[in-house]
Formats: structure tokens, C-alpha cells, sequence
């Protein structure tokens, strides 16, 4: 049985560990004797009461106070929230590695390991510490996590964004779990969060599709990503496409019909004649019944940073693709919004609604800079404006 005690309250618990009377030493704590399980004995009695101080440090730090019932709690996992960034963020970790393989993809699940190493690392850096108080995030934590994404981290914007609502998701577990009471930044991805949707022109979207590249696993790449531009599949429907996917209709045309990994929603797509063509061309390469050998996320990232050279174009990711199917292709080409949201599997038509919005925006820059180009070039008779005066 240990024993804690803190400002004259007390709390116990067993570390279910047995010895014998005889050789326990009251005044040590310890247990006497040198054999291999009694050096362990010791080593684990030490290492509970270096975790206790830990804890007591850590509460005292974040709440100004400390009981010996709620480090017992905090120790035995009992009824306990995590007060601290880093600790909620390896809990949602922890949870959502036991759903991997269920409701939950592991590309997704690795990904919030690596978020979860950026914002440690930025803590310790920043900040000379292993954890941070929920309760004293405010804006400047986030501006400066930005900065690190960016500039330390050498992270592209749309890569940044993503690890910044991560993030937000750990701030609205707490505010959920009344750690914390109100989104200590509250404006920060409303501001950014258009970047999001980054996606190429037209004339972009032909440069890539007649660009001559000598590498085959760029090829490769060069002609998923603009399969998923004529298709608005992302990554995760795009690995798992098969044959059981497609159908053929009474009128000739082919469909994918898939369910989307991230929500699963049904998305239903008229295969064009381009990604048609894409499907042909690697029918003899398929080691499964998926239509696509895809690779993993850094190899297609590695090789669009070689076709964007290439093409001359800004930074590319393969999502930008899913969004370029949504405007370039479809918006700007007449589809009404309604047939682009069942097409792209949303849940609601709000998310294609988005993409509505992005179209008018460029509309109007459009015009602005039209405006601004035929700005003093084409005048009239001012007296053939004028009005006859009314008696």
C-alpha cells in the first residue's frame, strides 16, 4: 500500500506488488535485499514516487493547487481529465488507434501521430517544456505555432492548415470536457481556412496533362492526379478503387459508384473520357483488384514537387485535384450544385456550397482587374450622355 500526502489529505492505493514482512524496511520504504526481484521491487517503488512529484508539479502548475485525491486519481487513471495539450492530445491518439481498421483509416491515424510530434516538438522548443496548460492557450500560442509550421517545420500552407485544425480539434475536446470554457482562438482558421481549397486553372490543368516528364513514377502521379481532377476522388477513394466500383448503364456510359472513406457517403461519378483513358492505360500494371498501384502520400508528394517544377505551377498536393474537378471542371463548365454535391459524396450541400462561393470570388476579381485594365482606355462624347433637358 503507498501512501500520499498533500497539505495533511491523504489518499491511498496498491501497486500490487507482495513482500515479505521481514523484508521491508519502514524507514526506507524500500525492500531489503539485492536479488534481480528485489532491485525491480525498488526500481518500480522509486519510479511511482518520481511520477507522483511529476504530477503534483504539473497540478500545482495548472491549477494552483493540488489534493492527494486527485494525484492518486490522475495516477491510477481514475475519473481523470487531462489539463494539459500534449496529455489530451495522446488520448485522443490513444482512442482513435483502437478504431483504425473499424470506422477509422490508418493514413488518418498516422497522420495525427505526426501532428501530435510537430506541436511536441514546438512545445519544447518554444516554449522549454514537455506540456502546456490547456488553460493558458490564447492567441499568441497559436500565431506562434504558425510560424513554426511554416518557417522551422518548412511546412506548404495548405500542410500547415491542416496540423492548425488538428489542433482546434484538441481545443474543442477540452471545451467539450469543460477543461476549458470558450475557444481561446476563435477567429484563427475562419481566416485561414479558405486555403483549403486551393485548386488549379484550366490552362493550368493542360499544362500538366501535356507535360513531357521522363520519370515513370512521376508519370504515374502526373496522370492520378488528373484522374482525380475528371473524377473528384481523394486520395483515400482513389486507393481503394476496384473494378466492383464501376458500372456500365443501358446507355453505354460507365459510372464510379463509391462510398467515401471520410464520410461515407455515396459518390456517384460519370467516368469521362479522360479518366476512361487513365484506367486503360494501367489496366496491364494491376497487382490486385484495385484499377490503381497507388502509393503512399510522401512518394505522390515527393513527385508532384517535380511536375509543378516542370509545368511552371505553385505548389501542388494531390487534394488540389479534388477541388479542380469541383470548379475548374464542373462549376465553371455549367453542372448545377446539386448534381456536384452527390458527385463528390458530400453529406450535406453546404460543403459544395463552398465551392460556389470560390467561383463568384474569382468572378468578381476577374472583373475588378478587367475593370482595372480598360480604366480610362474607352471614352464616349460626353454630350452624346447627356439627356434632353424635359419641359
Amino acid at each position: 500500500m503507498r501512501r500520499i500526502t498533500v497539505d495533511g489529505t491523504i489518499a491511498q492505493f496498491r501497486l500490487k506488488e507482495e513482500v515479505f514482512p521481514d523484508c521491508w524496511d519502514s524507514q526506507k520504504r524500500r525492500v531489503n535485499g539485492k536479488s534481480r526481484r528485489q532491485i525491480e521491487l525498488n526500481r518500480k517503488i522509486e519510479q511511482t514516487a518520481q511520477s507522483i512529484r511529476e504530477i503534483y508539479n504539473r497540478t500545482v502548475e495548472v491549477s494552483g493547487y493540488v489534493t492527494a485525491e486527485q494525484i492518486k486519481n490522475e495516477f491510477t487513471g481514475i475519473g481523470n481529465k487531462a489539463e494539459t495539450l500534449l496529455k489530451l492530445f495522446r488520448e485522443h491518439n490513444e482512442e482513435y488507434g483502437k478504431r483504425v481498421g473499424k470506422d477509422r483509416k490508418y493514413v488518418s491515424y498516422y497522420d495525427y501521430i505526426n501532428s501530435y510530434r510537430l506541436l511536441s516538438d514546438f512545445v519544447r522548443l518554444k516554449y522549454r517544456a514537455d506540456d502546456y496548460p490547456l488553460k493558458q492557450l490564447e492567441m499568441s500560442f497559436i500565431d506562434n505555432y504558425d510560424l513554426y509550421l511554416r518557417m522551422e517545420a518548412g511546412l506548404s500552407s495548405n500542410t500547415m492548415i491542416r496540423h492548425i485544425i488538428y489542433l482546434k480539434k484538441m481545443v474543442t475536446r477540452a471545451i467539450n470536457q469543460k477543461t476549458i470554457l470558450f475557444d481561446p482562438f476563435p477567429e484563427y482558421v475562419k481566416n485561414t481556412l479558405k486555403h483549403k481549397y486551393l485548386h488549379i486553372s484550366n490552362d493550368e490543368l493542360k499544362a500538366v496533362m501535356s507535360a513531357q516528364i521522363k520519370s515513370k513514377p512521376a508519370r504515374f502521379i502526373r496522370d492520378m492526379f488528373v484522374f482525380s481532377c475528371f473524377t473528384g476522388l481523394a486520395y483515400s477513394d482513389l486507393h481503394q478503387l476496384s473494378e466492383r466500383h464501376l458500372r456500365k448503364t443501358p446507355d453505354g456510359n460507365i459510372w464510379i459508384d463509391i462510398f467515401r472513406q471520410k464520410t461515407g457517403v455515396e459518390s456517384v461519378i460519370r467516368l469521362l473520357d479522360v479518366p476512361a483513358a487513365i484506367i486503360e492505360k494501367y489496366r496491364s500494371e494491376r497487382k490486385s483488384e484495385r484499377l490503381f498501384n497507388i502509393p503512399n502520400r510522401m512518394t505522390i508528394s515527393r513527385n508532384l514537387r517535380e511536375i509543378e517544377k516542370l509545368c511552371g505551377i505553385g505548389h501542388l498536393h494531390f487534394h488540389m485535384a479534388r477541388h479542380t474537378f469541383a470548379t475548374t471542371v464542373c462549376l465553371t463548365n455549367g453542372v448545377p450544385m446539386e448534381t456536384l454535391s452527390k458527385m463528390m459524396g458530400h453529406s450535406s450541400i453546404h460543403s459544395t456550397q463552398i465551392y460556389g462561393e470560390i467561383i463568384n470570388k474569382k468572378v468578381s476579381d476577374d472583373m475588378k482587374k478587367l475593370s482595372e485594365r480598360t480604366k480610362n482606355k474607352h471614352t464616349t462624347d460626353n454630350r452624346a450622355c447627356e439627356l434632353d433637358e424635359v419641359n
